[in-house]
């Protein structure tokens, strides 16, 4: 029989590792290629919370929510953060 194993994580280090300069840095690429990818109107912040780097993109004029509200803008430019 297999044994099995047991991993444990460094619960500090990970903490650190989600709320590092490189993470934050990355999730705002990833939002503001969303951003940009959805249009006009879009704009895109990241911070650092609690427990970990956020990001997020907003619908910031009418035109913009229009755009999502009738053409999913934001919806279909979620592959941009992909990459």
């Amino acid at each position: 029989m297999a044994r099995r194993s047991r991993i444990v994580l460094n619960r500090r280090g990970v903490r650190e590792l989600l709320r590092s300069p490189e993470v934050l840095r990355d999730m705002r690429r990833r939002a503001e290629a969303i951003a940009q990818r959805a249009g006009d109107g879009m704009e895109a912040s990241a911070m650092v919370g609690a427990g970990r780097a956020r990001a997020s993109v907003i619908t910031a004029t009418a035109r913009a929510r229009e755009a999502e509200a009738t053409h999913r803008a934001l919806t279909r430019a979620l592959d941009a953060g992909r990459r």
